[in-house]
């Protein structure tokens, strides 16, 4: 059977896919697109099966806030490589995640996929047009009634960060720049929680113990170790804790102070609740 051009062309405008799959998958199904169709998309399900070892490090980080700033969204979307996060197919593939998590807000990658088949089957489609693995890797979804929730994409969507605030009134509009900054910071520093006192027990037991270790072999008595890791201790937190870090537009001051300004300035009670900080590569929480 001779497959026309304008065939070929029809199946590509429908699918998506390569000139070359769309003439393969037409020969294939003898001239029947219902089953050009499908031949497409297990071609999608066959890279899956086979790509479904390799690492998928490369992609992009979106983010979306509701237009009052009381809800938003992160999710990390991967591929194999730069060139592919770059394709039209890619792009177009991490928006309609990002949508969708916006619009159903999932409890979680596994939630979003059973939920939503038409996301499962853009997935495998996309992965038979460009030949690697895509993959949802995560996702956040905050609301703050009462505050705002903020967000801040680096250049290039490989590092996004999601920030709620809470106690935030909604004549507080100058609240905006300061909450974007602070983001910026959560970017730039990678701090591992808010408060100190979020600090997990076992990195505080690590951290202890590479501290005397250290002091020890400084030669310093074992009397006063416990004194010298709790010094030591505290300027870890001013490293990891995103209230304690100086602050990266002026270095005079911390990010808490920088609120406790505000707060005092405008009669508030403004306060960090949370963060997300999503970075291509990263390990995955």
């Amino acid at each position: 059977m001779v497959i026309t051009a304008a065939q070929v062309n029809e199946l590509r405008q429908k699918t998506g896919a390569g000139m070359m799959d769309c003439k393969r998958a037409l020969t294939e199904a003898e001239g029947d697109f219902e089953k050009a169709i499908e031949i497409l998309r297990k071609k999608g399900a066959a890279v899956a099966s086979k790509r479904a070892e390799k690492i998928a490090n490369e992609g992009l980080v979106l983010t979306k806030i509701s237009e009052n700033k009381k809800t938003g969204v992160i999710v990390e979307v991967n591929c194999e490589t730069d060139f592919v996060a770059k394709s039209a197919d890619f792009v177009q593939f991490a928006d309609a995640v990002l949508q969708t998590v916006y619009s159903t807000k999932p409890f979680d990658v596994n939630d979003l996929l059973d939920k939503n088949i038409n996301i499962k089957d853009l997935q495998t489609d996309v992965m038979g047009k460009v030949g690697e693995k895509i993959e949802i890797s995560r996702l956040a979804i905050e609301d703050a009634p009462d505050g705002l929730v903020i967000d801040y994409v680096h250049l290039g969507s490989k590092l996004g960060v999601l920030i709620k605030f809470d106690n935030v009134p909604s004549d507080k509009n100058e609240f905006n720049e300061i909450g974007k900054d602070i983001a910026m910071q959560v970017a730039a520093m990678k701090p591992i929680c808010v408060y100190r006192e979020e600090v997990p027990k076992s990195i505080i037991d690590k951290e202890i113990d590479i501290y005397k270790e250290l002091a020890r072999k400084e030669g310093k008595p074992e009397q006063i170790l416990e004194k010298i890791s709790l010094g030591r201790l505290n300027k870890f937190y001013q490293e990891n804790c995103l209230v304690e870090q100086a602050f990266i537009k002026d270095n005079t001051k911390t990010v808490g102070d920088l609120l406790k300004e505000f707060n005092s300035k405008h009669g508030t009670q403004i306060r960090i609740s949370l963060f997300h900080r999503f970075h291509l590569g990263d390990e995955k929480k």
